[in-house]
């Protein structure tokens, strides 16, 4: 914190003024996940799998949208699910360090 003083004419005593120099370190905690694409979803990877470092406290919607980002093509699917372990997830889904996410495009068949 550096001080300095100034003197002013009509001011019987010396103005101070701080210096205040604040650093703020903001720390944001990854987690890895691993992605596995099934389907269509793997032709537009071009992935059969892979690990990926996201912040912690991602939801399964906000994983989606930053799976797009990353593979633009994937827009072309109208829709994808994801399972987490297994398990088809809603996007409000917290994911967690060590977590399984399977992309899993719409099927059709009769």
């Amino acid at each position: 914190m550096g001080v300095e003083i100034h003197e002013h004419k009509s001011l019987k005593r010396p103005l101070f003024r701080y210096n205040l120099a604040l650093n703020v370190y903001i720390c944001i905690k990854k987690v890895e996940l691993k992605v596995l694409y099934f389907g269509v979803s793997r032709d537009q990877t071009n992935k059969d799998e892979e690990d990926l470092d996201v912040r912690e406290n991602l939801t399964a919607g906000e994983l989606k949208k930053k799976l797009m980002e990353m593979y633009p093509k994937l827009e072309d699917i109208q829709s994808f699910a994801l399972a987490v372990n297994e398990t088809y997830a809603d996007d409000s889904l917290m994911l967690q360090g060590g977590d399984t996410i399977a992309i899993i495009p719409p099927v059709s068949g009769g």
